[in-house]
């Protein structure tokens, strides 16, 4: 394959699919583009109903950047050949962990999804397929339903995340529950993911934290992981941390999780955790006390610190490592290896998508390919058709859900017994007749 990115042939002679290691285009640069101008009226409000000029965008889908979750679903494939509830756990937590480390220094913003549009993914290198679909404009939910090849887990929930904007920061908070299943052990997990903060969006270097307690729980055995992702702290010390422990049913910590979620995650011995954090803290306060605090300097103001790796406690086990983004990935929007590959199109796949897969997105393509006013017009252009459809629905007093075949239908989980959007099987059945046009 060619290494400018371009849609062409992707399969190799040994039939195996050669996924793109490059985009069409590079992404423009963002230096002379004012966020300023867009975001000083919005301080405090949701930014899912503020138009956003697509200079600030990257070239995916809010869809396709959840399917991001997958980048790491061997550590879901080592879980399941586990016969040991801990070890299941470790590789949880791993995976829940993995979910958000390609957001390191991803400061583009995913198009927001069209209601009715939808994503798929067939990776059966990777062991799974996958099926998102927008399922609700207001409040925007999106929808997703992974399952393994093998039929050996599935992985579901409907994310709503929350983006506000703070003067200097814009904050996501996590809506929706995420779930994980393994039929071979008869096991459910659900959790929440942490809380994304992309920093110094005014001026100054962009960059990213993640923060908040994440709580894993195995609804068969009691077990539950609780994590920490830590925040950045006056002087960064903190940036990138994520710690926690296993507990079993009685509470009792049975394992110590630490890394970065950037960057590894290992377990050790619990006891041999909190003497290390113990030794560490009075270091800490050693070295702090011979340093001037200056507490006029806000963490928003200062650049993301030049940290050291994680300290490898001895007696840890490495769970998981995160992998090397490509050499080309900040000529890319900062993409992995797979964000990468996420909006391929080759004749063959485009013979099957059904028309609301956000590969045949226009602004989305027109971005990627490096064509910035296309791509603003069309993305104005999708907005008022948008509008356009709500308008006519209200006026007809329709239901998008009997004008339309969804993949996914309004329920309530069987674990946590909250609201949820509930896959409902027919969507690789390929019936794509009854579709909308969104585009």
């Amino acid at each position: 394959m060619s290494g400018d990115g371009s849609q062409g042939d992707t399969t190799q002679s040994n039939g195996v699919k050669n996924h793109r290691s490059a985009l069409p285009a590079a992404m423009f640069s963002r230096n002379n583009a004012s966020m300023w101008s867009v975001l000083k009226k919005c301080i405090g409000m949701e930014l899912s109903k503020i138009t956003m000029p697509v200079i600030f965008n990257e070239p995916l889908s809010f869809l396709q950047r959840l399917t991001e979750y997958m980048e790491h679903t061997y550590l879901i494939q080592k879980a399941n050949a586990s016969q040991d509830s801990i070890h299941r756990m470790k590789s949880v937590a791993a995976f829940a962990v993995s979910a958000v480390a390609s957001q390191w220094e991803r400061t583009g913003k995913p198009f927001n999804p069209l209601l009715g549009e939808t994503y798929e993914l067939l990776r059966e290198d990777l062991g799974f397929r996958w099926i998102s679909e927008q399922v609700s404009h207001h409040p925007p939910v999106s929808a997703f339903h992974a399952e393994g090849i093998k039929n050996d887990f599935m992985f579901h929930g409907s994310i709503y995340p929350k983006l506000k904007f703070w003067g200097k920061s814009v904050e996501a908070e996590p809506r929706g529950i995420i779930t994980l299943e393994l039929p071979n052990h008869n096991e459910a997990y659900t959790w929440t993911n942490p809380t994304c903060c992309v920093h110094n969006i005014i001026m100054g270097q962009l960059w990213i934290e993640q923060y908040g307690n994440v709580e894993i729980i195995n609804h068969k055995t009691g077990e539950r992981c609780c994590l920490t992702f830590k925040s950045c702290g006056m002087f960064g010390k903190e940036l990138h941390k994520v710690e926690g422990y296993i507990l079993d049913k009685s509470k009792k910590k049975v394992c110590a999780l630490y890394g970065k979620w950037t960057e590894c995650l290992y377990s050790v011995d619990p006891a041999t955790f909190d003497a290390h954090r113990k030794s560490d803290i009075k270091r800490s306060d050693r070295k702090g006390s011979t340093q001037s605090n200056n507490a006029d300097e806000e963490p928003d103001e200062m650049p993301p610190p030049e940290t050291e790796t994680v300290q490898v406690i001895p007696g840890s086990e490495l769970i998981w490592r995160i992998s090397p983004r490509p050499d080309n990935s900040g000529k890319y929007y900062a993409f992995t290896s797979f964000a990468l590959q996420l909006n391929e199109l080759d004749a063959e796949m485009e013979r099957v998508l059904p028309q609301t897969d956000c590969r045949l997105r226009p602004d989305i393509r027109a971005l990627e390919s490096g064509h910035i006013d296309v791509a603003s017009a069309e993305k104005n252009r999708l907005e008022e058709k948008q509008r356009m459809a709500r308008k006519n629905r209200s006026q007809t007093n329709e239901e998008w859900k009997i004008r339309f075949e969804m993949w996914f239908h309004q329920g309530s989980s069987p674990h946590t017994k909250a609201p949820d959007w509930l896959y409902n099987g027919s969507y690789w059945n390929r019936n794509y007749s009854q579709l909308p046009d969104i585009y």
